[in-house]
């Protein structure tokens, strides 16, 4: 129940952030960036219809073919946003709060983002264009990156024959931002280093990692493939604020030491994401 309440939790505030990049950000410039909202947003220009209803209206059949097509599992984590989502495009107010309509994509867009991960991060969805993608590669095959890349490209296409060709320029820009910010969040903003690192002085150099950045280090056997000569290699991870030590650590005891160093999003254990103090 606690799960299930969070989730919910978790749910709400990203439909209310959706509803705020759509209604205070993105429909008051007519920019239409994919997704079931840029839809509402075509056709509230075109038909007239209010928003809400026209995401309302789609979520419902697209909530049918989610039963039918995917089953009771992803129905289930797609109803709560689902139903949720034009409640929240209703309430939250409807005004243009920036400007610049460059300013104001870029905020909706990583809001939109922000909103999106949340979402994926708790396994649901608000419903909308992510779904018939999912049907496309379960009974066809499609890719789910082609399939949305199909359904956005639809509503970004409409904004086009509706609005103007900024207005769809805008649309394009935001897809690609949105993009990148999601990739960005689910990718971690953390980030940390793994180095690899083969010298003479590795004994020197793990005894200054220990006690100068109080970090672990794993001594790992290595081969030469040329003189076939058997040596260690130090492999440490540590936060990016460290590598600079570690640089001057390394260089400070071999000028010619030999360093791999990797950016990596997310490292799991004692030490980073578990408390050093804990049993």
């Amino acid at each position: 129940m606690h799960i299930r309440i969070r989730k919910i939790a978790a749910v709400t505030v990203a439909v209310t952030l959706i509803a705020v990049a759509v209604n205070i950000f993105m429909a008051p410039h007519s920019i239409a960036a994919g997704g079931i909202t840029g839809l509402a947003i075509v056709f509230e220009t075109l038909l007239g219809f209010d928003r809400s209803i026209t995401i309302f209206v789609a979520n419902a059949i697209i909530l049918a073919g989610t039963l039918i097509f995917l089953g009771k599992e992803v129905f289930f984590n797609t109803v709560v946003g689902a139903a949720l989502l034009p409640l929240a495009v209703r309430l939250v107010p409807d005004f243009r709060l920036v400007e610049d309509p460059m300013l104001s994509m870029v905020a909706g867009s990583v809001i939109m983002a922000t909103a999106a991960s949340l979402m994926f991060n708790n396994n649901a969805s608000s419903g909308g264009t992510t779904v018939p993608p999912l049907i496309l590669k379960k009974y066809f095959g499609v890719p789910t990156s082609i399939g949305l890349f199909i359904s956005d490209g639809i509503v970004v296409t409409l904004s086009l024959i509706v609005f103007n060709v900024d207005a769809f320029l805008y649309a394009i820009i935001s897809l690609g931002l949105t993009a990148v910010v999601m990739s960005s969040i689910e990718s971690g903003l953390n980030k940390k280093k793994i180095v690899y690192i083969i010298s003479e002085k590795n004994r020197e150099i793990t005894e200054d990692i220990l006690t100068k950045i109080d970090r672990g280090a794993t001594l790992i056997p290595v081969l030469g493939a040329y003189e076939r000569t058997e040596r260690e290699m130090i492999m440490v991870t540590m936060d990016t604020k460290n590598y600079r030590d570690l640089q001057t650590i390394v260089k400070g005891h071999d000028k010619e030491a030999f360093m791999i160093t990797n950016t990596v999003s997310q490292v799991h254990g004692k030490g980073f994401t578990y408390d050093t103090g804990s049993v």
